[in-house]
């Protein structure tokens, strides 16, 4: 009796297939939904990528943030070529802000012969002025070098000029990742990194007469280095003083 009525209530219902049917059709449905959630998540992830390139221009003017729906087949070239289009303006300004100076320093450091030891070059933040360590200091030392001071006398007469007289200048002292020898001075590459700054930074404020209020000064140690700290060549490309003068927005946003 209970197999009859099992037999009739099967025949009654829906075919047996129709049971994998639905299943199948069910997995392929969540098969969909989980790829159109990762198609999101990956627009999500290209307008970070986006976003973050605009923040690595940081103190660039004019940039836009992206939001939610702007990115489309349509108008991403467009986007490119506004990005291009605002930083090549901006190396312009650059480029008339500090090519005077650059050129002059420059011009100063193949007269003395210093050009292999000394780097000249236009960043974002303004003017950048790389010296090796051994322009300035002697190994693992923080007096400066005689020809170190003449050449800092002649970077701060320029910096002194009326048209450069309200110029921030930022110098950060860098080094290796070797250890301080046993009897040195300096207990770590810190306080080296500090030492040298501070000293090549109160010689342009106390011997060249520059106004306190323009410098300021910071230790990195090993930890912003720009080249392999494994090979000789790397950590004497780490060991060095970076001279900042600050463009004038970074100047703005310091003074705010």
């Amino acid at each position: 009796m209970a197999r009859r009525r099992q037999q009739e209530n099967q025949q009654n219902g829906s075919p047996a297939w129709m049971t994998t049917y639905a299943d199948i059709v069910t997995l392929l449905l969540a098969f969909f939904v989980i790829l159109f959630a990762m198609s999101e998540i990956d627009i999500q992830k290209f307008e970070a990528v986006i976003r973050s390139f605009q923040g690595s221009l940081g103190v660039l003017d004019g940039g836009q943030i992206v939001e939610e729906g702007d990115l489309n087949a349509e108008n991403m070239n467009d986007y490119y070529e506004e990005i291009y289009q605002v930083s090549i303006s901006q190396g312009d300004a650059l480029q008339q802000e500090f090519g005077d100076l650059q050129e002059r320093v420059q011009s100063y450091i193949e007269d003395e012969g210093l050009d292999a030891s000394i780097l000249v070059s236009l960043e974002s933040q303004g003017l950048m002025l790389r010296f090796q360590d051994d322009v300035l200091f002697d190994s693992a030392a923080a007096n400066l070098k005689t020809e170190a001071e003449e050449v800092l006398g002649f970077i701060t007469d320029i910096l002194q000029e009326q048209e450069l007289a309200d110029k921030f200048i930022r110098v950060e002292g860098h080094t290796d990742n070797l250890p301080m020898l046993p009897g040195s001075e300096f207990e770590t590459n810190w306080e080296l990194s500090v030492a040298r700054a501070v000293s090549a930074g109160r010689y342009m404020i106390e011997e060249e007469n520059i106004d306190p209020s323009r410098v300021s000064m910071a230790g990195y140690g090993e930890y912003h280095s720009i080249a392999d700290n494994q090979t000789p060549e790397g950590r004497s490309q780490n060991r060095r003083v970076d001279i900042v003068i600050l463009r004038t927005e970074i100047e703005n946003m310091i003074e705010n």
